[in-house]
């Protein structure tokens, strides 16, 4: 193949003389799409530096597509998509070096006359949190206005005395979920404002409680049953179906992308129910005496930790995973002294799921394999959140660490400590939420009898908001403390806030 070739010299004589490309033969349109298509972005782009015909943009839109980016977006939107591809990777690597070096603004998202912080839950930067004066706030990250409304509970005629504590707060792209001590649930329309637009009750305490990814779809747990609240055709809220359990429910998710009736997945003690409206309740799994300590969810499997009777039989405590469609046992994973005590499946890449265990470790299995991926260590006491994507991991611990970790390295990239339990961990690719809630919800000088009506900073529990975005403005990046107006001059005991305001920079 090194000699010189008479034919091809002769064919390329040709194509200087006639200035056409020595492969730029005539195909029909739809055919040339048909090649085209099985070629790379690297490919394609050497294709184009030599004949102007293979620059069509339908192949480097579908090629951008087929990468995750500009999922929401037609054809006729960009006039160059390889310009449009090439910018979208070009923010995807700054973003991740962003992320591995810690470069971006953090924010603290606190509300000091809402006490002690009870439950956090977030959606796509929409942040909301429960508080034991039992008011119910939201924060939007997105906009960078940190003035958060507040959701007015449902007004009864003997409601004068103090609120009772929220004890579950729940958010998606539509509605608000709020459970209080007393077995009320609230339930708040975005869209329409403050007011509830639902509002139910339970005779007794809420253990769990559950809202579907998408749509309008709310499960509570209380003692021994299970409810599904959600609106009919005409927009009017009604229980969908009501469930009998023997044991009390520990965890409850609703399974996401259900089209029909919601299908709930209630773990009690050492069972799990597969619950659905027109079936009286279906065991998943039941194993007596190994109780289940963490469940997740995806719009086909459900994994969750079962605590096994350890050294005694020589049974490690395994993170199962189950077919809801089959109820068949997938996979059994781990080998584990500690008890599992998070996972998450639904947030994780195709076939990959990640846990957090008593042991202080955080393993990342493929579904495909029963041994873990890798093991990462570096929490003193038990890990309480995690979330993963394609190339790294958030971690939260009891002791208040929150680890950031490069998957395929194995290594811890930063770290950050706050004083409360890591109770919540969100992440997209240009923000994190993390939320540290404390155990203690009723301490010393936090009482209402105290001269002091709020409680004290290290009492109250913390919320940070990471921002990593490439597209910040010079302005947006200072910190919320430095844009402060004059209208915060207030102060009270061991809180007190500055009585002179801050310039304007």
């Amino acid at each position: 193949l090194k000699k010189p070739n008479k034919l091809f010299s002769l064919f390329s004589f040709q194509n200087e003389i006639n200035e056409v490309p020595f492969f730029d033969i005539q195909l029909p349109y739809e055919l040339a799409l048909k090649i085209f298509q099985y070629l790379g972005k690297t490919e394609l782009g050497r294709c184009a530096q030599v004949s102007a015909a293979d620059k069509d943009e339908v192949l480097w839109y579908r090629l951008c597509q087929q990468e995750g980016y500009l999922l929401d977006t037609s054809i006729s939107d960009h006039s160059c998509w390889k310009l449009a591809l090439k910018n979208c990777r070009a923010r995807e690597r700054t973003l991740k070096t962003k992320w591995k070096n810690r470069i971006g603004a953090v924010s603290q998202l606190q509300y000091e006359l809402g006490k002690i912080l009870c439950d956090v839950h977030s959606c796509d930067g929409v942040v909301i949190a429960g508080y034991t004066s039992g008011e119910v706030r939201l924060w939007d990250t997105r906009t960078w206005d940190y003035t958060a409304p507040i959701l007015e509970p449902m007004h009864g005629p003997g409601d004068a005395g103090p609120q009772p504590h929220v004890s579950f707060v729940r958010i998606n792209s539509s509605l608000a979920v709020a459970a209080y001590e007393d077995g009320t649930v609230s339930v708040w329309n975005l869209m329409f404002g403050r007011e509830p637009i639902h509002h139910y009750q339970h005779n007794q305490r809420i253990q769990a409680l559950a809202l579907a990814s998408e749509g309008a779809t709310v499960a509570t747990a209380s003692g021994f049953e299970v409810k599904v609240e959600s609106p009919n055709d005409r927009g009017f809220w009604q229980t969908t179906a009501t469930f009998e359990i023997q044991k009390l429910v520990n965890f409850l998710n609703l399974v996401p992308d259900v089209t029909g009736s919601p299908v709930t997945v209630a773990a009690a003690e050492d069972i799990v129910y597969l619950l659905k409206a027109e079936d009286p309740g279906k065991i998943l799994h039941s194993v007596y005496g190994q109780p289940v300590t963490c469940l997740d969810v995806s719009a086909h499997e459900a994994a969750f930790g079962v605590k096994t009777f350890g050294w005694l039989l020589n049974e490690p405590n395994q993170i199962l995973l189950y077919n809801l469609e089959t109820s068949q046992c997938l996979k059994k994973m781990g080998n584990s002294i500690g008890d599992f005590t998070c996972v998450n499946l639904q947030n994780s890449p195709p076939n990959m799921l990640v846990t957090g265990n008593k042991d202080r470790r955080v393993r990342v299995f493929d579904l495909r394999k029963s041994e873990s991926l890798c093991s990462l260590y570096a929490h003193q006491l038990g890990v309480s959140a995690v979330q993963m994507d394609d190339w790294k991991i958030v971690s939260g611990g009891e002791e208040g660490l929150v680890c950031v970790w490069d998957q395929r390295m194995g290594t811890k990239l930063w770290e950050m400590h706050a004083r409360h339990p890591v109770r919540h961990v969100w992440f997209n690719s240009h923000s994190l939420i993390t939320a540290n809630i404390p155990d203690e919800k009723t301490p010393r000088g936090a009482s209402i009898t105290d001269d002091d009506l709020t409680a004290h900073r290290k009492h109250r529990g913390i919320i940070y908001a990471y921002e990593f975005s490439v597209d910040q403005l010079a302005v947006e990046s200072i910190l919320p403390i430095c844009r402060s107006s004059y209208d915060e001059v207030t102060g009270y005991n061991y809180n007190i806030g500055l009585a002179v305001p801050y310039d304007n920079i």
